[in-house]
């Protein structure tokens, strides 16, 4: 039991990053993403593609800053209705142990495309039957948090993107839900 505990100890204690060290990781993966609070809304998926780069602001402690397209929006019968972002992720990273990480932070994002199309028809979603009037936001804010598991400077990272602001700027419900799911290779500047 000894030899177990510290061998546990020992992988607690691995530095993840040297101190001071900035690395860069590209990264592509998927979205699952939905609109919160509209009856008959479902889940779509679309690409999230971009880089981060972190600071080892200690050994088991690095800080995260990214840009991201995002593909994100969601489906109401045969209508998908799409919004793509230009996030920028502000995360703080803990490492528990050698390769694994949980992260939390703060993403504000631009919206840099908003369509929406029934299959025979595409339209800007402001201009699109049902959503006359409305208007959607040209920033997003919202709070990511997550895992992420590196081996070999491949990273895996796993994050949920819970949003604050509205995406309609005149409508009381209605905001970004995103699940992401990302491979990424960090290697040092």
């Amino acid at each position: 039991m000894m030899i177990a505990a510290m061998m546990v100890a020992a992988l607690s204690a691995n530095a993840q990053n040297e101190v001071g060290q900035v690395t860069l990781q590209p990264k592509v993966g998927m979205n699952i993403s939905k609109w919160t609070g509209g009856d008959g809304l479902k889940s779509k998926v679309g690409l999230i593609a971009g880089a981060e780069a972190e600071y080892g602001a200690a050994e088991n402690f690095g800080v995260t800053l990214g840009v991201l397209y995002s593909m994100e929006g969601c489906k109401s019968g045969d209508v998908k209705l799409n919004c793509d972002y230009i996030n920028i992720p502000i995360m703080a990273q803990y490492y528990l142990i050698k390769g694994l990480a949980v992260k939390a932070g703060v993403q504000p994002a631009f919206n840099v495309r908003h369509k929406a199309s029934d299959g025979d028809h595409t339209a800007d979603i402001n201009e699109f039957v049902g959503f006359v009037g409305s208007k959607v936001n040209t920033f997003n804010f919202s709070v990511p948090v997550g895992l992420s598991y590196e081996y070999e400077d491949f990273v895996l990272d796993a994050r949920y993107n819970i949003g604050v602001t509205k995406i309609f700027k005149d409508a009381e419900k209605g905001r970004n839900s995103t699940f992401s799911i990302t491979l990424g290779y960090k290697f040092a500047l």
